[in-house]
């Protein structure tokens, strides 16, 4: 009897793990499939996102290249701009300087000249012949020469005008008269000294310009006819009065 009991024990055990055991081993394979789909679509889903976000990245880059490009552009226009504009005014105020430099110095030299001209007529006039006067002559000689070389070092240099062409921007034409020498505008003679300074005129020359020859008759001519004219004139208005 107990046997029996035993049997049956044995018999149903196997039966009941079984039942235990199927449902487990039958759903096991389906949760794995579905787990494994799941995974792929989400990383499908994911590869789509960053290949998006990829995309927009590139085209930010993009736009936010070409805007710093027109900036830099921009801002090398302006730079070379900024640049030849202060180079200009560098230039021009190197220039200004220079040409009141000159003025500064012409007008000091202009007011000197006139003491140069003295020296030069009393050269001109004075024939020491006792030893007192030579001695006198050769100190104001000793110091028109320590003038002329002062005036030398700041850059004045007289001019050469007899012989030479009338030049209005040069000369002052004060006196003109017939020449069998010279031809017409040439200057016969220098009346007053000119001076450059550094290539620009410091002082017009006074000089004397030739008419050129056969020039006297007709000049002596025309005033005689002047006169005739005004003597004519004078006797109608007389004879109306």
């Amino acid at each position: 009897m107990i046997e029996n009991q035993s049997d049956n024990i044995d018999n149903k055990e196997p039966e009941t793990l079984d039942q235990d055991n199927n449902p487990d081993d039958l759903d096991l394979p389906a949760v794995e499939g579905q787990s494994q789909v799941n995974v792929d679509a989400s990383a499908a889903e994911s590869d789509d996102i960053n290949s998006e976000d990829l995309k927009n990245t590139i085209s930010n880059n993009d736009a936010r290249l070409e805007q710093l490009e027109k900036e830099h552009d921009t801002l090398k226009s302006q730079y070379v701009r900024i640049a030849a504009d202060f180079d200009n005014f560098r230039k021009r105020q190197s220039r200004d300087q220079d040409d009141l430099k000159i003025q500064l110095v012409s007008k000091a030299l202009t007011a000197i000249l006139p003491i140069v001209d003295n020296f030069e007529r009393a050269r001109k006039q004075l024939n020491p012949e006792s030893e007192e006067a030579q001695a006198l002559h050769r100190s104001y000689q000793g110091l028109y020469k320590q003038l002329v070389e002062v005036l030398k070092q700041q850059g004045v240099a007289p001019m050469r005008v007899v012989g030479q062409q009338f030049d209005p921007n040069l000369h002052e034409a004060v006196l003109r008269q017939p020449s069998e020498e010279f031809t017409e505008d040439l200057i016969i003679e220098e009346l007053q000294r000119g001076y450059h300074l550094e290539g620009k005129v410091l002082r017009h020359a006074l000089v004397k310009v030739s008419m050129g020859p056969g020039k006297q008759n007709s000049q002596e001519q025309v005033e005689k006819d002047t006169v005739e004219e005004d003597i004519d004139s004078e006797e109608i208005v007389s004879e109306d009065n």
